[in-house]
């Protein structure tokens, strides 16, 4: 098999689409389907085939990429798309599902004579289009070749965490890393807020803590994103960064962990959305703490 592969993307939200750009630059024969075709159509003028099925786009495809909400709404899509799945394809499963929902991806995988990896990335819109994204995967040693031009079009650096890809072993190590992502962002938006509240310049926060331990790039581009009033387009979704902020807790919980801050930072998210924000930067979990929407 040459570099040159049939990729299929399904799923052209905020990183499916950059992906599949990206994809196509490198010179991949891409095609597409998302179930808002809208968001799709944009692709076009990039070179990309967009389908009006997930069985159409997957067919004849070498790799299928999968980045779409949840596990079950992979595994719905999937099923949609088995018709014009080929046998020994593989599949790049990069939706950020759950560790529950990795087997039963695995088992529809077997079933239908795909070869499974478990392949979440780390990264943002902004990594995502640049081509800079950080792949987790997990899978067969023998299926590492083939899909290695797809992830080196895509991320920076690809992290293998093992062979048995049910195993979920990449999702996991997804899940640990959100956590930390997830608990910054709600501190970024609580200091702002408390800030605020008591009347203090955050520039004189910035500068109490700069240079040192405490300071940190992450924390000084979400506030940036929230003094500036630039949460769209969203790098990372509010909606998502909830959905995220369940699958963390609900693993701990079924491995007997106690995860406070993640269970509250899912309803922080969750009355940022209920608010008018769940399709903004999950920087906007900042407006949680207030009663009514904020304005900064």
């Amino acid at each position: 098999m040459t570099d040159q592969l049939t990729v299929s993307v399904l799923g052209t939200g905020i990183m499916g689409a950059a992906m599949a750009r990206n994809l196509a630059r490198a010179g991949h024969a891409v095609r597409v389907w998302n179930r808002t075709r809208d968001k799709a159509e944009p692709l076009a003028a990039d070179g990309v085939y967009v389908a009006g099925s997930p069985e159409e786009a997957v067919s004849g495809a070498d790799v299928v990429l999968t980045m779409l909400y949840d596990g079950p709404a992979a595994l719905d899509v999937m099923r949609r798309a088995a018709p014009g799945l080929s046998p020994g394809a593989v599949w790049a499963q990069s939706t950020t599902a759950g560790v529950d929902a990795v087997a039963d991806l695995a088992a529809f995988a077997h079933e239908h004579g795909l070869v499974f990896l478990d392949a979440p990335v780390l990264g943002t819109r902004q990594p995502a289009e640049a081509g800079q994204l950080l792949v987790l995967a997990a899978g067969p040693r023998e299926a590492r070749d083939t899909v290695a031009p797809v992830f080196d079009a895509v991320g920076s650096r690809t992290v293998w965490t093992g062979e048995d890809s049910a195993a979920g072993s990449a999702t996991r190590l997804k899940l640990v890393a959100n956590s930390w992502v997830l608990a910054a962002t709600n501190a970024v938006g609580e200091v702002l807020a408390l800030a605020k509240a008591l009347g203090v310049d955050p520039d004189a926060f910035f500068d109490a803590i700069a240079g040192g331990p405490l300071d940190m790039g992450y924390l000084r581009a979400k506030a940036g994103l929230i003094r500036d009033g630039a949460l769209t387009p969203a790098q990372f979704a509010v909606t998502t960064a909830e959905k995220d902020a369940r699958l963390i807790v609900e693993a701990g919980e079924a491995n007997g962990v106690r995860l406070d801050l993640a269970a509250a930072g899912a309803q922080r998210f969750a009355r940022a959305a209920a608010q008018g924000h769940g399709d903004e930067d999950m920087a906007a979990t900042y407006f949680a703490s207030f009663e009514e929407k904020a304005t900064d």
